[in-house]
């Protein structure tokens, strides 16, 4: 039997790339699993590929419903405690949406940056404990490079990862005398189905400037990262708790590529020179 057989698992944000794969490496050691996310189109697409992986026995659920509504985290907690033994579940859902001065920011929009990287984690250790609580478990959290580093026109993405970050620890701290494990995994720049990654990665010399940051000299695919999510799930990792693990390709040793030309496009030429000289116009 496969080293998660019996238990059942929660993954926000399924219908993407990370989500995806970080399911498939939970169910291929005997995970039953519930995969969330906006539109039931997306999920059972995901649902046919993670199910072709899985170890047999292993169930492969769909709950359409959004991450940041508590209604609908408690009935995709529900439905995965239905499979089996509760005990993990990875919060992925967050992602950046504005690359701006501080200045230009909309005071909305920065809002919604940092809401977006907190509330879905917030609700998803909210909602798991309690069934959790009589055996143990394991929660991660997808955050960012952006929640160590300074990525300058990111304001929004980086505070909104950073505060991620602290309530991982706090949440570690409270919840593991009832033997919760609450951990994030910090990715780099991941090529996958979104918006954002599409527009990032059509842009070839911007990828070079992340590149020419990275020591191992690439960006990376959600199978870079589904393993470090899939180590922290299960029992292998049963010390470890309040971590933050970095798989990026080294950036961190360096620092964020130039984004001034995709914040100056963005906000235009106008609003940018005069964000970066103190004024907001």
């Amino acid at each position: 039997m496969g080293a998660l057989t019996g238990l059942s698992a929660l993954v926000t944000g399924a219908g993407g790339g990370l989500g995806g794969a970080a399911a498939t490496w939970l169910v291929r050691d005997g995970a039953s699993v519930v995969l969330m996310g906006r539109t039931i189109e997306t999920l059972e697409t995901a649902r046919t590929a993670v199910t072709r992986e899985a170890e047999a026995g292993a169930v492969v659920k769909c709950v359409a419903g959004d991450a940041t509504v508590a209604a609908d985290v408690r009935r995709a907690v529900a439905e995965a405690a239905q499979l089996g033994r509760y005990a993990i579940c990875v919060s992925v859902v967050g992602g950046a949406t504005n690359i701006a001065p501080l200045l230009a920011y909309d005071d909305d929009r920065f809002l919604d940056d940092t809401q977006r990287q907190i509330v879905p984690a917030f609700l998803a250790i909210k909602y798991s404990v309690p069934a959790m609580a009589a055996g143990g478990g394991s929660i991660v959290c997808i955050s960012s490079d952006a929640g160590t580093m300074t990525w300058p026109y990111m304001a929004g993405y980086c505070a909104g990862k950073a505060g991620l970050e602290a309530l991982v620890r706090v949440a570690a701290d409270e919840l593991g005398h009832l033997q919760i494990r609450v951990n994030a995994v910090r990715p780099g720049l991941v090529k996958t189905d979104s918006v954002n990654s599409k527009r990032i990665h059509a842009n070839e010399p911007l990828m070079e400037r992340f590149r020419v940051e990275k020591p191992l000299g690439r960006t990376g695919t959600p199978a870079d990262v589904a393993p470090a999510v899939r180590y922290l799930a299960g029992p292998e990792s049963s010390w470890v708790t309040g971590q933050s693990f970095a798989v990026e390709g080294g950036n961190e040793l360096r620092k964020a590529p130039d984004l001034s030309d995709i914040a100056r496009e963005r906000v235009g030429p106008d609003v940018f020179d005069a964000a970066m000289n103190g004024q907001i116009l």
